[in-house]
C-alpha cells in the first residue's frame, strides 16, 4: 500500500498537516489541541468539547446546529479527550463529502470549514458564559459516565491499577474528570477556561483527501489561525523513567462473579526509541491476538481465565494485561501469566512465531492507515515523542524486528504492579 507523505507548515498559532490522497472520496479534517495532563484542568476539558458541540452563535441549539451539518451533505462531526503520556489531547474530527465528486457546484469544503471554525471559535454566549442549560445537561451526562465507570467492572479495575502503579504521575488522572470539580463548575468559570484553552493549547490541523486545485494553505489559515498565538511551539514533556524497587500487591473488593485480575509491566519504551517496533512484537506474542501466549495458555490451555490479554501505551512507556478470573484461582492464574512473561525473556517463542505476529502487526497497521482517521492519529503519534518516521518506514522498521529484538525487550520489561478485584466473600488473596 502506498502512503502519501504528509507535508507539515508552521503557521501562526497552528501546524498544518496536508495529505493529498485520491483513496477517499470524503475529506477528513481533524483540530487536535494538546496541553499538559493538570488535576484541575480534567473536568472541564472533558467538559468543553461535549458544550462546544450543542450550539454556536449562528446556531444557538442542537437542533439548528445538526440541520445545519445534514444541510452539507451530512456533514459529521465528533470530539473526544484522551491521554497521550503525560499529556491531553482533545480532538475534534470533522468528514464532509468532497465537492468533486458531486453534481451541483457548491463550495462545500468552505462552508463546512466555516461551520466547524464556529464550533471551535465561536461557541454561544450568554451573559459571559456558556449557555447555562447546556452545561447543566452536559454536567449530567458527563456525570452519568463517571459514575458509570463503577458498573464496567474491567475498565473499573484498569482505572484503579493506573490509579495505584502512576501514583503521583500526571497519568494517573483520570480523563473523564472528578465528580467533587464537576458540581463545582459552573458556565462562567468553564467560558473563562475555554478562553485559555483556545488560545493556548498546542494546535495541530490535519487535513487529508483529494485536495488538488484546492488552494488547502489560505483555505486553511482563514479558518484556524490563531492571532492571539504568536507561537504554536511544542516545550514537550520530559520522559519520566521510572524504577521499579518493589512490584505492589493492590487487592480490593466489590460486589461481583469474576474477579479482574490486571497487572501493570513498564516498558521503559515509547514511540520513537529505536526499540519501539520490538514492543509491538512482544506484545503480539504475549497478549496482543488470539494466538498469544497469555490467550492459549492462561485461556484455553488451564481454562483460568474467562478472557486474557494485554495492550501497551505509546507514550507512557506501560504494558497492561487484563484478565477476568474466578476468585479461588487468583494465585493459579497469576503465577501462569507471570511464567508467560519468563517464557518471553527466555526466547520460548519460534522465529516462525516471530513472523506470524509481524504479518499480524503489520496488517494491523494497515488496516488503521486505511481509513482516513486512523492514519491521521498513527501520524500524530510523531507530533507527540517528536520523532518524525514516516508512515511507510513503521512498516519497514515492524518487518525488521528479529527474534533477538524481542527477547531484550522482554529482559526490559519490569513487572509494578499487580491489581486484583475480587468478590466481597473472595477472602484476602495477598
Amino acid at each position: 500500500m502506498k502512503i502519501n507523505k504528509e507535508k507539515m507548515i508552521e503557521k501562526q498559532g497552528y501546524r498544518l498537516h496536508i495529505l493529498q490522497s485520491k483513496k477517499y472520496k470524503t475529506i477528513n479534517v481533524v483540530a487536535k489541541f494538546k496541553s499538559a495532563l493538570q488535576r484541575e484542568l480534567m473536568t472541564k476539558r472533558a467538559l468543553l468539547p461535549m458544550i462546544l458541540q450543542k450550539a454556536t452563535s449562528s446556531y444557538p441549539d442542537t437542533r439548528s446546529l445538526q440541520a445545519a451539518m445534514e444541510d452539507l451533505y451530512g456533514m459529521v462531526l465528533n470530539s473526544d479527550g484522551t491521554k497521550k503520556g503525560e499529556d491531553h489531547v482533545i480532538s475534534f474530527r470533522m468528514e464532509v463529502a468532497n465537492e468533486v465528486y458531486l453534481n451541483d457546484q457548491t463550495p462545500l469544503l468552505k462552508k463546512a470549514l466555516g461551520l466547524f471554525r464556529e464550533v471551535l471559535f465561536q461557541p454561544k454566549v450568554v451573559d459571559g458564559g456558556f449557555d447555562p442549560k447546556i452545561v447543566n445537561r452536559e454536567k449530567q451526562t458527563l456525570e452519568q459516565k463517571i459514575t458509570s465507570i463503577k458498573d464496567d467492572k474491567m475498565s473499573y479495575a484498569n482505572m484503579r491499577m493506573i490509579d495505584e502503579m502512576c501514583k503521583g504521575e500526571p497519568y494517573s488522572l483520570h480523563v473523564h474528570g472528578y465528580l467533587e470539580d464537576l458540581k463545582k463548575l459552573d458556565e462562567k468559570d468553564l467560558y473563562s477556561y475555554y478562553q485559555s484553552f483556545i488560545s493556548n493549547d498546542l494546535l495541530d490541523v490535519y487535513i487529508i483527501g483529494d485536495l488538488e486545485n484546492i488552494d488547502v494553505e489560505a483555505l486553511m489559515d482563514e479558518h484556524f489561525r490563531r492571532d492571539s498565538s504568536e507561537v504554536n511551539q511544542d516545550d514537550g514533556n520530559e520522559k519520566q523513567h521510572i524504577a521499579v524497587s518493589e512490584p505492589k500487591n493492590i487487592v480490593e473488593h466489590d460486589d461481583l462473579n469474576q474477579g479482574k485480575l490486571h497487572l501493570g509491566f513498564r516498558t521503559h519504551t515509547v514511540f520513537g526509541d529505536e526499540d519501539y517496533f520490538a514492543l509491538q512484537i512482544f506484545n503480539g506474542l504475549f497478549g496482543g491476538f488470539p494466538s498469544s501466549k497469555l490467550f492459549m495458555n492462561v485461556r484455553e490451555k488451564h481454562s483460568l481465565a474467562y478472557y486474557a490479554a494485554s495492550r501497551f501505551e505509546s507514550h507512557k512507556g506501560l504494558l497492561l494485561v487484563f484478565s477476568g478470573v474466578d476468585p479461588k484461582d487468583y494465585e493459579k492464574a497469576k503465577t501462569i501469566i507471570l511464567e508467560q512473561v519468563e517464557a518471553m525473556k527466555k526466547g520460548e517463542f519460534t522465529d516462525e512465531e516471530v513472523e506470524q505476529t509481524k504479518e499480524q502487526v503489520t496488517n494491523q497497521l494497515l488496516e488503521t492507515m486505511d481509513n482516513a482517521q486512523g492514519l491521521i492519529e498513527v501520524l500524530y503519534h510523531q507530533v507527540l515523542s517528536g520523532k518524525v518516521i514516516e508512515a511507510e518506514d513503521m512498516i519497514e522498521q515492524v518487518r525488521g524486528v528479529t527474534k533477538e529484538d524481542v527477547i531484550a525487550m522482554a529482559n526490559k520489561i519490569e513487572l509494578d504492579t499487580i491489581y486484583f478485584l475480587t468478590s466481597r466473600e473472595g477472602g484476602e488473596q495477598e
